[in-house]
């Protein structure tokens, strides 16, 4: 399981579509198939019921809905904090290199 796969299955889950789902991340509709059925197998439970023309979750897929966007939401609060501590090291280094400058 991964933060790619999970993003395609929470936009499937949210919209009730693979196709529609799919448009939102830019894939297309037998990717989000594949990557849904991928889950399933990886897991061994069903997340969708496809018995009708909308998609529905089921109790696990419930489940993996909301931990996937816990997930999601801590991965990219994840990156934001490290992409700022980059900066902010970038920024540290160079008022360093400008002081030594000024100082020479």
């Amino acid at each position: 399981m991964d933060l790619e796969q999970l993003r395609l299955f929470i936009a499937v889950a949210e919209s009730g579509s693979f196709s529609r789902g799919a448009q939102r991340l830019y894939f297309s509709h037998s990717t989000a198939s594949r990557t849904v059925s991928a889950l399933e197998a990886e897991l061994g439970v069903r997340l969708l019921d496809r018995d009708n023309r909308v998609l529905g979750l089921t109790k696990a897929g419930e489940v993996l809905l909301k931990e996937a966007r816990q997930l999601i939401r801590a991965a990219d609060e994840a990156a934001l904090r490290v992409r700022q501590a980059g900066q902010a090291e970038e920024h540290t280094g160079r008022e360093e290199l400008e002081d030594r400058d000024q100082t020479n």
